[in-house]
């Protein structure tokens, strides 16, 4: 007795349905059975072909979405750090500025103290001036000293207002230079 493969009872089943009358499907046979087979190895094929084609291009996409996350993070921190760096210009630039006028303060007391203690021995010089022509020379001579003083100081206030001025904004300026050297590379 000879052993029938799954086709060949098909077949003979076929047959015996054809025979009945039922069943006009066409039988496979063993020539069928391997082109249908061949059929679904270039079908998988394709969808394997696909599958690769497919991952590749996720690869693709992942590596770039990684590289523009990676661009984004690095804008970011820079921002946060050029952020920082104005922060700390402003900060010094107080200290600058507050330390200025602290000096600019002693040096108006310093200068209006001197001044009162010319006035009043200049005042002790009128009062102890024995002819009205030495009381007027007195006079005349703390005017005059007084109008000299005080424009030699309004002078010398107004250098040390703008150099202070130039020494506080330096730290703010600076950043400005750079940002404009900065962003004035990224236009």
């Amino acid at each position: 007795m000879a052993i029938k493969t799954k086709y060949e009872e098909q077949a003979a089943d076929a047959g015996a349905s054809s025979a009945t009358g039922f069943g006009a499907a066409p039988v496979p046979t063993r020539s069928t059975a391997f082109s249908a087979a061949a059929g679904t190895n270039g079908g998988l094929s394709a969808l394997n072909d696909t599958i690769t084609q497919t991952a590749a291009s996720f690869q693709t996409t992942q590596a770039r979405m990684k590289e523009g996350m990676d661009k984004a993070m690095k804008t970011t921190e820079e921002f946060v750090a050029f952020g920082q760096g104005n922060f700390e210009a402003l900060v010094k630039s107080g200290q600058i500025w507050a330390t200025g006028l602290q000096d600019l303060g002693k040096q108006v007391a310093a200068t209006a103290q001197a001044q009162f203690e010319e006035t009043v021995s200049a005042f002790k010089a009128i009062a102890g001036a024995k002819t009205v022509k030495d009381a007027f020379e007195a006079q005349t001579t703390l005017a005059r000293t007084a109008i000299e003083k005080t424009l030699a100081e309004s002078s010398r206030l107004t250098e040390s207002s703008i150099k202070l001025t130039e020494q506080a904004l330096a730290p703010v300026t600076a950043r400005v230079s750079l940002a404009v050297e900065k962003f004035g590379q990224a236009a």
